[in-house]
């Protein structure tokens, strides 16, 4: 039999009999001390009875309150012996509870899945409500910021005072907005606002279009020099071969008629003109053969090799680099001054490609320093949030501001002796490294260059 029906039956039979010995006693005048553990007991039995039964309420706000708070760890099973129905009940409610642990465990998995992909994203992202509260940020937007964590918009104004006003106000406008984060950066911002759960969230995306619109040139570049490499060898080529097999028909077969010795009788004029054509020829076959050295001389601007990444400590790269140029600058009597903030600074990147952009910069600096009194390079390298800043500086004349926006243009120089590709090969090697290099100047007063990773 159900005994949840025996637990009932059996508490209302003994409280039938209880009241009734009560009532019994009180009727006969037998001693009254005899009521007080009659009516105790009855009184336990009835509140043993209430609790019996509203059992099942207890349970259902239970089972309520673990669903409101998500508490899915509680079990129902220490009533299952009362019968079926409890045991049944019991199933139906721990089911109900798992089913709800396993959509919890789902939503924490996808909300970690959507998280991963968020930081890992190339778009800087960040969220915030109405209050300036930052609800996410993804690695990419503290690193186009230069800054380690954003909690509310009001965190920006010490670094980028305008960005906060120009967040809130990006997100009426209906295309994006353009944000300059420096010399290096310049980002494009695209605010759009949803509705969640009631509360008006901004979710902002963020991109260096400066970088992209340098990959897009670098690129475009490269397409062009690979098409003008591939006509200039395939036209000058068999100009050069033909040259020389016309230089050795005539040194072979007319310059021997037109010698003194020969039986022919030449006039003099046509044994000079022999000669010109012969000089004419290896001049042409020379100055081609020079074009071609010097087309495919640019073959190495578009097969740069992948960088392979290491932990390189800043203090001795610079150093190394030091002593390759130095000789070069004590011939010219330039000083190098070398400045890191700390000894343990260092960065991921390919160690010899980075030689290569800091022997060119320096290199750069020491030819620019010819006729200064006072030659002085200073290279200085430094912590700047998650940012790593590398500094070639010189006292030189500078770089006019026409000049400055062209020099990173492949084959563009403002050397008489120079061939345009150093600082085009050394921007593209910081490309690949994720970083940029720029340039500032001063007219009379010097230049820097900046290596940023």
């Amino acid at each position: 039999m159900n005994r949840f029906a025996i637990g009932i039956g059996w508490r209302i039979v003994a409280i039938v009999v209880l009241t009734s010995a009560i009532t019994y006693i009180y009727l006969q005048g037998i001693n009254g001390l005899m009521l007080f553990p009659l009516l105790s007991a009855e009184l336990f039995l009835t509140i043993n009875l209430y609790q019996f039964v509203t059992s099942l309420n207890r349970k259902l706000t239970r089972f309520l309150e673990s669903v409101r708070y998500s508490d899915f760890a509680v079990a129902f099973r220490a009533d299952s012996d009362l019968g079926p129905s409890f045991n049944g009940l019991n199933d139906q409610f721990n089911e109900v509870l798992d089913a709800f642990r396993q959509a919890r465990a789902e939503k924490e998995a996808n909300l970690h899945y959507v998280n991963t992909i968020v930081q890992h994203v190339s778009v800087g992202l960040l969220t915030f409500d109405a209050s300036g509260q930052v609800e996410l940020v993804n690695q990419t937007a503290l690193r186009l910021l230069g800054i380690y964590r954003i909690r509310t918009l009001n965190d920006l104004n010490s670094t980028h005072p305008e960005l906060a006003g120009l967040l809130r106000a990006a997100t009426l406008a209906p295309t994006p907005v353009s944000y300059q984060t420096g010399t290096d950066g310049e980002l494009s911002v695209r605010c759009t606002a949803v509705r969640l759960r009631g509360r008006l969230i901004t979710v902002a995306s963020m991109q260096n279009i400066r970088s992209e619109l340098q990959q897009r040139e670098l690129d475009a570049w490269q397409n062009l020099t690979k098409v003008l490499r591939h006509e200039i060898m395939n036209s000058i080529t068999p100009i050069v071969s033909l040259a020389g097999t016309m230089r050795d028909i005539v040194e072979t077969d007319l310059l021997p008629l037109s010698s003194p010795e020969s039986s022919l009788n030449m006039p003099s004029f046509v044994a000079e003109s022999i000669n010109d054509l012969r000089d004419a020829l290896t001049t042409i076959e020379q100055r081609g053969a020079g074009v071609m050295q010097f087309v495919d001389a640019y073959r190495h601007f578009t097969t740069i090799p992948q960088p392979v990444f290491s932990d390189v400590s800043v203090e001795q790269l610079l150093r190394n680099v030091v002593q390759l140029v130095q000789p070069d600058a004590q011939k010219q009597k330039e000083q190098i001054a070398v400045t890191v903030s700390s000894p343990n600074l260092a960065i991921r990147a390919d160690a010899a490609q980075i030689e290569m952009v800091l022997i060119n910069l320096l290199k750069n600096a020491v030819e620019s320093l010819g006729k200064n009194v006072t030659p002085m390079i200073h290279l200085d390298a430094e912590a700047a949030g998650p940012r790593v800043l590398i500094r070639v500086t010189d006292n030189g004349p500078g770089i006019e501001p026409e000049a400055l926006e062209q020099i990173f243009i492949p084959f563009y120089t403002t050397k008489k002796t120079g061939s345009g590709i150093g600082l085009s090969l050394s921007r593209q090697i910081m490309q690949l490294h994720n970083g940029q290099l720029t340039a500032e100047s001063t007219p009379g007063e010097g230049s820097t260059f900046s290596m940023v990773f």
